[in-house]
């Protein structure tokens, strides 16, 4: 029997040398150089990184000086950190049902919204690309133009995905916000970034990000100057050299990585469709599979369970916020408030997807789950 985890990170010299040359203690600026690759990776005028992909979203959400009592709309699938990092301002997520093809924000349902409540104090709609595949920003953006709000995205699970023929980054978007997450990296460093082409956010994130502390000057070393004041409530999300070098390296074989992936994908498509009690992902639009996600339509949690004694691992992505003890609590809701939302988590199931696996693994992978779903009548 194997033992496929459901990640393991893509690890060789290209990384050894970059996190090498930090240790040397040369004067090159891994974090800057990390910064102006990005941005130009996706296309973006500005770029800042920060420690984790929940920093970033919380500092575009100071940069933007979101206030207490505001609100902003998000998918209720959304990661868990989006609407945690809304409430820390006391400000109040409002959560829309999904699609259930793709889990990315349902657009009727956003339109409905829009079009039946007027709140007060509603800033900006915040969006999550699900799984690789990006929701349909064009059509949410004119919706945010119609009523006069920002739309920011995460796209941590979109990183090197592309609509319309373009990166996924600021195209339709006034913030985007990114985490080098388990997908790229895994748990040796852990980064975020947030993109921008709005001078005026990117200065402030850039004030925010290190305890709004000013001063004449910062040498390569990263040392203060004599003399410095602060001029505001900062944080402390300022990415340091050992990560930046590694996720440098990382960056560099994004696009490989994403085409193995991509590769694991039809090899999933063609084996594992028709498959009785087994639904493969639907390609609405261009898809790089950063998670690949079946619906099994009969006991879930029971195939995950048999799954795992077959030595495969798999993972829930994600759960809906209403179904989350603050949220529900919090705003009394109900089990049956988001159906499409539900449906999805009760059947959803995420498959190792990443580039070190092997086309045997995906091959024993693909004959675990048919011989289970045998046993489904």
């Amino acid at each position: 029997m194997k033992n496929i985890p459901f990640f393991k990170p893509s690890v060789n010299s290209k990384e050894i040398n970059e996190v090498g040359d930090v240790l040397d203690y040369t004067t090159s600026n891994k974090v800057q150089e990390l910064e102006i690759k990005f941005q130009k990776y996706i296309g973006a005028e500005y770029a800042v990184s920060t420690t984790t992909g929940t920093s970033a979203i919380h500092l575009a959400l100071c940069a933007m000086d979101l206030k207490r009592g505001d609100k902003i709309i998000c998918p209720v699938n959304a990661p868990p950190m989006i609407a945690e990092t809304i409430r820390h301002f006391d400000a109040e997520p409002i959560f829309i049902d999904v699609n259930e093809d793709d889990f990315n924000i349902s657009l009727e349902d956003l339109e409905k919204y829009l079009l039946n409540n007027k709140p007060k104090k509603l800033r900006a709609i915040f969006i999550s690309h699900i799984g690789g595949q990006g929701a349909d920003l064009k059509k949410i953006k004119n919706l945010a133009d119609d009523y006069n709000l920002k739309l920011i995205a995460d796209a941590s699970y979109a990183l090197g995905g592309t609509y319309d023929g373009q990166k996924i980054g600021l195209e339709y978007t006034d913030i985007t916000t990114f985490c080098f997450s388990s997908q790229l990296c895994g748990s040796i460093a852990k980064g975020g970034m947030i993109a921008t082409d709005d001078e005026d956010i990117y200065e402030r994130a850039l004030l925010l990000r290190n305890h709004s502390i000013v001063t004449t000057g910062i040498d390569s070393f990263g040392d203060l100057d004599y003399r410095y004041d602060v001029v505001d409530i900062g944080c402390d999300y300022s990415q340091n050299e050992l990560n930046a070098g590694f996720l440098l390296a990382q960056l560099d074989k994004l696009d490989s990585f994403i085409e193995r992936k991509k590769h694991i994908a039809r090899l999933y498509d063609k084996h594992l469709d028709g498959i009785k009690h087994v639904s493969i992902p639907k390609k609405m639009r261009e898809h790089i599979y950063s998670l690949y996600i079946i619906k099994i339509d009969k006991n879930r949690d029971s195939f995950a369970r048999e799954l795992k004694e077959k030595g495969v691992y798999t993972y829930l992505h994600f759960t809906p916020m209403h179904l989350l003890s603050y949220y529900k609590t919090k705003y009394s809701l109900r089990v049956n408030n988001y159906p499409k939302a539900l449906r999805n988590y009760q059947q959803v199931l995420s498959l190792p997807i990443y580039p070190s696996l092997k086309d045997s693994d995906v091959e024993y992978i693909i004959e675990s789950i048919k011989s289970v779903a045998k046993t489904r009548v």
